[in-house]
This record gives C-alpha cells, structure tokens and sequence, in this order.
C-alpha cells in the first residue's frame, strides 16, 4: 500500500481554474455619474442579503466603489432599496 500512495490517480481532470480579467465597467463604458435612482443597476452591486460587494469581486476602481457607495446608501435612505433582504436576487 505504501508504495501505491505515491502515485495519484484521479477519476475525473483536475478542474484548473481560469481567471477572468477584472475590470471597471465605468471606466470602460465611460460612466461619469451613477444614478442611485436606476435601482436594477445598484443591484449588481450588492449581495442577496443586501450587503456592498467588495471591489475584488466586482472589479471597479477606488473612484467609482465610492460612488457605488453612496448611490446606494441614498437608494436605500429614499426606500428604492432594501437594508436587509432574505434572497434578493
């Protein structure tokens, strides 16, 4: 049995995971100023429990985070949005 531990078999391919390039979607489609109105937009931005997805998931800059920030801070204050959610997607 020892000798068989050194030499690994797999059933299946080792998935090797592909990194996707991370990019600012404002910077690209050249998004000056985030409408915290458009709550479908803002909604990319935040998880099913209603909490601000970090800029190493979603890949925006430190400009645009802010902005995303306090867009949706004022759709939530204005009631477009929810503070908390039980499944919001």
């Amino acid at each position: 049995m020892a000798s068989n531990s050194s030499e690994i078999r797999y059933l299946s391919p080792i998935a090797v995971e592909v990194k996707k390039d991370k990019y600012c979607r404002f910077k690209k489609s050249g998004i000056k100023y985030i409408d915290y109105k458009d709550s479908k937009f803002l909604l990319k931005f935040v998880n099913e429990q209603g909490k601000l997805l970090p800029r190493r998931i979603t890949g925006t800059s430190v400009k645009y985070q802010r902005k995303v920030a306090t867009a949706v801070k004022r759709a939530r204050h204005l009631a477009l949005m929810p503070y908390v959610a039980d499944m919001l997607k």
